[in-house]
């Protein structure tokens, strides 16, 4: 059974509120969705057992706290098949957010912040293009952040 079955478009309209603001109470959701604070609970709940929510969190400024270069970078491995063991070693630099297996021109995408250019610098030279099996990247610097959004759930008719 396909877990899109398993929900029903209460539990959309209940996903389309939290998805924009994840710290709402669960009475203010219940207040729009015209039921109670406990079925809005229990529904969440079973979402998350469904893995359909998978977290919460906070959107963080990272430019507050000092970095201030969002880039993406395309990395090429020697074999694909070298993949999970890139991955692994990713998964030490904390500055790396996001990676991707992809298909295209990159092995693999990732995205990363940095504190400004040097630091930026020094994450592709001495961590990045170190690691066994990455034998090249491609740099893209983001200049602005225009778009976040989540994906759009609408109730069936």
């Amino acid at each position: 059974m396909d877990k899109l079955d398993c929900i029903d478009n209460l539990d959309k309209r209940i996903l389309q509120i939290v998805m924009h603001n994840a710290r709402i109470p669960s009475k203010d959701v219940a207040l729009v969705c015209g039921v109670s604070r406990a079925a809005i609970h229990q529904r969440i709940q079973r979402m998350i057992e469904l893995g359909i929510i998978t977290g919460s969190g906070y959107n963080v400024n990272t430019q507050l706290l000092g970095y201030s270069t969002c880039t993406y970078i395309g990395v090429n491995l020697e074999r694909a098949a070298l993949y999970s063991t890139v991955v692994q070693e990713f998964e030490k630099i904390p500055e790396i957010t996001e990676c991707h297996f992809t298909t295209g021109p990159y092995t693999m995408l990732i995205k990363l912040y940095a504190k400004d250019n040097q630091h930026l610098m020094e994450l592709l030279n001495k961590k990045i293009q170190m690691i066994p099996g990455v034998v090249g990247t491609e740099t893209l610097i983001s200049l602005d952040h225009s778009i976040k959004r989540h994906i759009p759930l609408y109730p069936e008719e």
